[in-house]
């Protein structure tokens, strides 16, 4: 068997069905869409949870848990990701950030532990997991909090 030999299974496929192609084909002058309302128009139809008028679902279950506005979003890197720059580099964000190890700063930046440190560094951030610092220290670096 070649590949231009291969083709779906019997019944796996079938043909789109083509509307507004005369009355003889079955679907033709209103395509099934029946006569007037709001379903025959383009665009028609209700947004997704509407129900009539009636006060939907969503609306009527109360409203459980909390978002604090005041909530910490740190950019995070793991130390497996630092294997990347040369012995003695200083890794703070503005390195990070060109070399795309991260998309944004946002409130700060936490390193973290998964993996392994091979190289020996200058970690500068605003946060450390405490697996992560050991990992820098154990590799001969500094974990600088900034």
């Amino acid at each position: 068997m070649t590949l231009h030999e291969l083709k779906p299974n019997q019944g796996a496929t079938h043909y789109k069905k083509r509307l507004g192609r005369g009355t003889s084909s079955g679907t033709g002058k209103t395509s099934g869409r029946g006569q007037k309302g709001q379903n025959s128009r383009t665009g028609g139809g209700v947004r997704l949870g509407f129900e009539g008028g009636q006060t939907p679902l969503y609306k009527r279950l109360r409203k459980k848990g909390f978002t604090n506005p005041f909530r910490k979003e740190f950019a995070i890197v793991n130390i497996e990701d630092l294997n990347r720059y040369a012995e003695g580099t200083i890794v703070n964000p503005e390195l990070l950030l060109k070399d795309r190890v991260i998309n944004k700063v946002l409130d700060g930046i936490k390193i973290l532990g998964r993996g392994k440190l091979e190289v020996k560094l200058t970690v500068q951030a605003h946060k450390f997991t405490a697996s992560a610092e050991k990992a820098i220290q154990d590799a001969g670096g500094v974990a600088e909090v900034i």
